[in-house]
């Protein structure tokens, strides 16, 4: 059975940083991506990664150059580093899997599977 599972969610304060993983099982993904929903706003595109390619990550306006995604093959997880966090990154997120080369699409309905999401509070 496809599973998704998140770990790594927490408190932080600004300026800090935290690491989310997400571990799959169950069959392979072309594409991994992370989303996040703060209470209010729309489900929003914070990044992906190509599976078979693992180098190149997209990333969205808001949180580039402070977040990296990458994935451990061995481990058959994807990792999204969080670092200069801010009050505005202050959400739910959730990884989701995607049979499709979606790296460069924030599109969520392009993404089959989900995680149970993390949620990540950033603090004054």
């Amino acid at each position: 059975q496809v599973q998704l599972v998140e770990s790594g969610g927490g408190l932080v304060q600004a300026g800090g940083s935290l690491r989310l993983s997400c571990a799959a099982s169950g069959r392979t993904f072309r594409t991994i991506g992370w989303f996040r929903q703060a209470p209010g706003k729309e489900r929003e595109f914070v990044a992906a990664i190509i599976w078979s390619d693992g180098n190149t990550g997209y990333y969205a306006d808001s949180v580039k150059g402070r977040f990296t995604i990458s994935r451990d093959n061995a481990k058959n997880t994807v990792y999204l580093q969080m670092n200069n966090l801010k009050l505005e990154d202050t959400a739910v997120y959730y990884c989701a899997a995607s049979p499709y080369y979606s790296g460069s699409s924030g599109a969520p309905q392009m993404y089959a599977y989900w995680g149970q999401g993390a949620q990540v509070t950033v603090s004054s």
